[in-house]
């Protein structure tokens, strides 16, 4: 069995994601913010598209699905909660629910926030987990919809998973997030490490994403709310960690 992942810029700062399994032919599209670069990956590589798989219903992650239905005629798989705001689903799903994407198991979580009915789908298989805009790189989406406790709830969820999943989220947003991130834990050196990765990365127009989940624990902010030394540091050792989360995702507004 190999399951093969590729990454495919959209847009000015998208990302879209294929799964490919090389023995059955399954491909799965995670979220299509525009058809034409996915097309292009599609026919390079000889792939038919078997599956789309929506996180959330903002226009830059579903604008390409129907000229992709049109062209491949895949299952369209979203949230059961977010359909009357989805493109048609062939698949409706919800928090909990496992389905197959060939011979592999896929679990949807609800890790709402940053919209109100956002879900990530979790390939154990793949070791890989699509996030859309909730766990980003070195970040968390905007709570435009969602609370807070919410958020913070959502991330904790992605955070127990497995180390070593691949985190594939929806934008390239990570030299921003890492000039953020210092400001919080200057003295983090791991955090201080993947901001020079990131910078040479980005000088060689090389992508950011997917990172491992265990990188993001270690650099993240936003998933390091609950640990002694960032509350300290923002000097809210009573607070509780959805309030720290409440504090550090509000800095990031203003920042």
């Amino acid at each position: 069995m190999t399951l093969n992942l590729v990454t495919i810029p959209c847009r000015e700062d998208n990302y879209a994601f294929l799964l490919h399994d090389t023995e059955t032919g399954m491909t799965a599209l995670a979220d299509a913010p525009e058809a034409a670069p996915i097309r292009a990956e599609l026919d390079m590589r000889g792939w038919n598209l078997t599956h789309i798989l929506i996180t959330h219903h903002h226009y830059d992650h579903v604008d390409g699905i129907e000229e992709l239905r049109d062209a491949y005629a895949p299952q369209v798989i979203g949230a059961e909660a977010d359909a009357h705001r989805l493109p048609q689903l062939d698949l409706a799903v919800s928090d909990g629910d496992t389905f197959t994407l060939g011979r592999h198991a896929a679990r949807v979580m609800d890790v709402s926030g940053h919209t109100v009915g956002h879900i990530a789908f979790y390939i154990p298989e793949a070791r890989v987990v699509f996030t859309g805009d909730s766990l980003m790189a070195l970040g968390c989406g905007r709570l435009f919809e969602g609370s807070a406790p919410q958020m913070w709830d959502s991330l904790s969820k992605l955070a127990a998973l497995p180390p070593e999943t691949q985190v594939c989220s929806g934008h390239e947003y990570s030299a921003a997030n890492a000039a953020f991130a210092v400001t919080i834990e200057p003295d983090n050196t791991a955090l201080a490490d993947r901001a020079a990765d990131i910078g040479e990365a980005r000088e060689m127009g090389i992508p950011t994403v997917p990172s491992a989940l265990s990188l993001e624990l270690a650099t993240n902010p936003f998933l390091r709310a609950h640990l002694p030394e960032v509350k300290a540091g923002l000097g809210m050792e009573g607070a509780t960690d959805a309030e720290v989360f409440a504090e550090i995702r509000a800095r990031k507004d203003r920042f």
